[in-house]
C-alpha cells in the first residue's frame, strides 16, 4: 500500500471516529438503552441527583424535550421575508438549552467558571442547580416534572406571572415530558434487570 493511500486511510479513520462528539443516542425512547450507549450520561445524572435532589429520569426526559440528546443544538434560524437572515430564535444551546445569562448566572452560582452548555456533565449540573432554584422560588418539587419544566421553559418570573396558561401547546408538552419521565423512571427502575 502506498504511503499517500495509508495516510489518506488514516485520516478518514481518526475523522470518522471524531464526527458523533455530539450526536443523539440511538434509541431514544429507552432509557436503559440511553445509558448503556452512553454511560457517561448517567454518571453525569446521578452527581446532579446527589447535589440537588433530582431524579435522573426527570433530567432525562427534558433533555429528550429541549435537545433530544444533541450536545451541540441550537435554535433554528430567523429569517425576514423568508430569506433575509437574522439570526437565531434565542441563545438557547446544548443539551439543556439554556440561555447564555441563564447560563452566567448559573456559572458564577455554582462556582463552574469553565462549564461549557454542549457538556452532559455541565448541562445535567445547571438542570439540577435550576430546579433547586425553582424549588426555591415557587415551591414546585424537584420531581414534578410538569411543572418543573413549565418553570424552566417560562423562567420563575414567567411561570410565577401564570405565562404558560395561555399556551396551550406549552402545556401539552409538559404533559408530555412528565409522562416520558414517568417512563424512563419505570425503564431505570429494570435496567439492572435487564
Amino acid at each position: 500500500m502506498g504511503r499517500t493511500l495509508r495516510a489518506v486511510m488514516i485520516l478518514l479513520l481518526v475523522a470518522s471516529c471524531g464526527g458523533g462528539r455530539y450526536s443523539a443516542p440511538r434509541d431514544l425512547d429507552n432509557a436503559c438503552n440511553i445509558v448503556k450507549e452512553r454511560p457517561k450520561y448517567l454518571k453525569a445524572f446521578k452527581r446532579a441527583e446527589r447535589r440537588y435532589g433530582v431524579e435522573p429520569a426527570v433530567m432525562m426526559a427534558m433533555i429528550h424535550q429541549e435537545s433530544k440528546f444533541i450536545g451541540n443544538a441550537k435554535t433554528p434560524h430567523r429569517y425576514a421575508l423568508g430569506i433575509i437572515p437574522l439570526g437565531r430564535q434565542s441563545s438557547a444551546y446544548g443539551y439543556s438549552q439554556a440561555l447564555e445569562g441563564t447560563w452566567e448566572d448559573y456559572k458564577k452560582d455554582s462556582g463552574r467558571r469553565r462549564a461549557k452548555r454542549d457538556d452532559i456533565d455541565d448541562a445535567a449540573d445547571f438542570m439540577g442547580w435550576y430546579m433547586r432554584l425553582t424549588k426555591e422560588k415557587l415551591g414546585i418539587s424537584m420531581n414534578d416534572t410538569r411543572n418543573q419544566y413549565l418553570a424552566y421553559h417560562d423562567g420563575h418570573t414567567g411561570y410565577a406571572r401564570g405565562t404558560y396558561k395561555s399556551k396551550s401547546w406549552l402545556m401539552a408538552i409538559a404533559d408530555k415530558v412528565a409522562a416520558r419521565a414517568h417512563t424512563y423512571r419505570a425503564q431505570l427502575r429494570n435496567c439492572s434487570r435487564r
